[in-house]
């Protein structure tokens, strides 16, 4: 598989924060890649680096097999970039924008029409209205226009569905699965565990460390402990003495439930249910399940000394 983008050892330091600290992965020609980690996890920074806005201290990062330090200027002709914060011109109506963008890179409209078809056909009716006034869902849109006009042969989407409702995400990643069948590779950050299932491969990033780069269902693989769903009419008191439990390995809320995995390959729910009847505990149910990617990345991200990340 030839490669889009490839980072090898990249680090970078803002005074005395190590925003990204030897990050290095390889994004294949043609992949819809997903960068997954919370707020500060450094995503923002690595996207920066590729696009060519901020030089890495240590490391090398090639874009399209253009070096982002020495060949700025052909990358930046060949990528469309989507920042995490809306930064298109709010004075500007929808139409204006996409023509601006267009001429920016010596092309118009009307010459990468097909690829934006129907992106544009939803923002038609507000053509011309200004692009502040547009709801959250519909400057998403938009800004994906402009980061397509001049058809890049990669998208870099920096958190892209942040904010916005929930049925305009599974509209925007539908858009993306399009984009990906007419060969655009694509790489997309994002703080949503659900939007990792979507995606060819993932990397996990946390506290500008690399944990993990696998497919969807290669990164729930690596979670090899017994898992149960456990409920009871007192979450907290719940998960306090489940965490007393002698053979838990990691105990965290999990939506309404309490996700539980043990160190011991054979344990069984009816074992933890005797332990939990010996409280003032009622309503208990434990269910055995598959573990999902938030529950691997929540044990990718356990400390050395064992603690856990809340």
């Amino acid at each position: 598989m030839k490669s889009a983008v490839e980072v090898k050892g990249v680090t970078k330091k803002f005074k005395t924060v190590t925003a990204l600290s030897n990050v290095s992965l390889t994004v294949g020609k043609g992949e819809l890649f997903g960068i997954i980690g919370a707020d500060g996890a450094g995503k923002t920074t690595l996207f920066r680096i590729l696009c060519t806005l901020m030089l890495a201290d240590e490391g090398r990062a090639e874009v399209l097999g253009f070096d982002a330090r020495k060949e700025y200027r052909s990358i930046r002709s060949r990528i469309g970039y989507m920042p995490g914060r809306f930064s298109l011109y709010t004075d500007l109506s929808v139409e204006e924008n996409l023509k601006f963008f267009a001429t920016v890179f010596n092309t118009t409209v009307e010459e990468n029409y097909e690829l934006i078809a129907d992106i544009y056909t939803q923002l038609e009716p507000f053509k011309k209205r200004m692009a502040g006034q547009l709801s959250g869902g519909m400057k998403q849109k938009l800004a994906l226009c402009c980061a397509l006009i001049h058809r890049p042969d990669l998208l870099l989407l920096d958190e892209p569905t942040t904010g916005v409702d929930a049925v305009s995400r599974r509209e925007f990643w539908q858009m993306l699965g399009r984009l990906k069948e007419q060969g655009i590779t694509i790489l997309v950050s994002t703080p949503y565990m659900d939007e990792a299932s979507l995606c060819d491969r993932v990397a996990f990033l946390q506290d500008g460390t690399i944990l993990a780069v696998n497919t969807p269902v290669g990164i729930t693989g690596l979670f090899t402990a017994p898992l149960f769903s456990v409920r009871a009419n007192e979450k907290h008191k719940l998960l306090t003495r489940l965490r007393s439990y002698p053979h838990a390995k990691s105990v965290y809320a999990f939506g309404s439930s309490v996700h539980y995995a043990d160190h011991r390959p054979s344990a069984s729910s009816e074992e933890i249910m005797r332990y939990l009847s010996e409280s003032e505990l009622q309503e208990i149910t434990i269910e055995r399940i598959e573990p999902g990617i938030e529950d691997t990345f929540m044990a990718l991200m356990k400390t050395d000394d064992g603690s856990h990340h809340e």
